[in-house]
């Protein structure tokens, strides 16, 4: 997939999964991983800049695994801030499907 798609999107995907569920980063990597290639190295500058933004909060939780995990959870910003988002995607999916209709081969 292409890099800057893949970077032009990221913060949807991430305020998106957000959305449904508080998690730690290594969980979203793994939750976006299962879509799309992307690397740890990715996520945490993103998380950081969200949390700056004030578009996520965090909180410790114990973990049965080791030390306790960070977990992001969106602010009411963070969840306006995706549902901007959200019709935002919509309109841009639309428009580039007006633009680029498959062409059939026959």
């Amino acid at each position: 997939m292409n890099i800057q798609f893949k970077k032009g999107i990221l913060e949807y995907c991430v305020l998106s999964i957000l959305k449904g569920k508080d998690c730690y980063g290594y969980e979203l990597v793994n939750d976006i991983s299962m879509h799309m290639a992307i690397s740890e190295g990715t996520i945490y500058p993103l998380l950081r800049r969200l949390k700056n933004d004030q578009l996520v909060s965090t909180y410790l939780q114990e973990s049965s695994d080791g030390p306790p995990r960070k977990y992001y959870k969106l602010t009411q910003d963070g969840i306006a801030m995706q549902a901007k988002y959200n019709d935002e995607w919509l309109d841009f999916q639309r428009s580039v499907n007006n633009i680029c209709k498959p062409i059939k081969e026959d």
